[in-house]
């Protein structure tokens, strides 16, 4: 018997118990502070363990359980902040371990997914990029750092929930360097409950057919044009902007006035596109799209 508990509350408890022991616990000490039956215990900590809260080392003739590095008790949105600057700090360090598991304890601990990604996931895409471009990191550390952040994203878009059939939304990036932003994008809106489908890179996509592909690509998609569509362009140069809001506004023509285009670009100059939405800000891309879903529906 867990005694009331729920898995949250035992997963407090242990890395509250684990944390004020630098020396480790064994599993019966680990039961016995928690007034919890051994058996039941020992199969939580295996749990925890597969998650990557916990761990467990050999010491001599003893198994004893210790709290992974960088695993704590968070309170959200309070700690928020904190989590933004450990997190970056762990990822311009290299330490992949560290950044993996604070994202881990950040979703066990209740924060809010898509937030995750906009506070904390955008601020290091960026902050990686900047590194690259100020010349203090080389391209092969910034692909191990991106690396890094891709596998924070994939942790993000486990909590992903059921997905609402008529909160249609593709994602699109006109080169490398906007794809692992287009990547957060889609783990935010996935949690949010959207029916995502992520292209990624398609530069290699730039030719005079792509309108008819993408025509296509809704068709299936998107069959019974159901609810709402947004197509999401991340883009850093006017030209791509151009031709793919071209090849939207041709797709417009033949479907139904619920279909969408939104920019996401940092470029300084106002593209000269037609566009529903235009920001470089996710947070307000994922409220815009929200709002424009309600709105369909009244």
């Amino acid at each position: 018997m867990t005694r009331g508990y729920n898995p949250e509350q035992i997963k407090e408890k242990l890395i509250d118990a684990l944390s004020k022991s630098k020396t480790g616990l064994t599993g019966m000490e680990i039961a016995e502070k928690l007034r919890i039956n051994r058996v039941t215990m020992s199969k939580y900590l295996k749990v925890f363990a597969a998650e990557g809260l916990i761990k467990q080392k050999s010491i001599g003739s003893m198994s004893l359980w210790f709290v992974e590095k960088g695993v704590d008790q968070l309170n959200f949105p309070a700690d928020l902040f904190q989590v933004k600057n450990r997190y970056l700090e762990y990822v311009l360090s290299a330490a992949s371990h560290e950044a993996h598991n604070l994202m881990r304890t950040s979703l066990h601990s209740g924060a809010n997914p898509s937030k995750l990604v906009s506070e904390v996931i955008v601020p290091a895409i960026d902050a990686v990029a900047n590194s690259y471009e100020s010349g203090k990191i080389g391209k092969s550390e910034k692909n191990f750092l991106d690396e890094i952040i891709s596998s924070s994203i994939y942790l993000i878009r486990l909590s992903e929930k059921e997905v609402n059939s008529k909160k249609n939304i593709v994602i699109v990036a006109t080169d490398y360097q906007n794809s692992l932003l287009a990547q957060a994008a889609a783990s935010a809106f996935q949690t949010e409950e959207w029916k995502v489908s992520l292209l990624g890179d398609m530069s290699s996509a730039i030719d005079v057919l792509f309108d008819i592909d993408l025509q296509r690509f809704l068709n299936k998609v998107w069959v019974k044009r159901e609810g709402m569509m947004i197509v999401v362009i991340f883009s850093s140069t006017e030209g791509a902007i151009k031709f793919f809001s071209q090849a939207v506004d041709a797709s417009k023509e033949k479907f139904s006035k619920n279909l969408y285009l939104a920019l996401c670009s940092k470029i300084t100059k106002k593209p000269k596109v037609t566009a529903d939405f235009i920001s470089d800000d996710l947070e307000a891309l994922l409220q815009w799209s929200q709002t424009v879903f309600e709105s369909s529906q009244n």
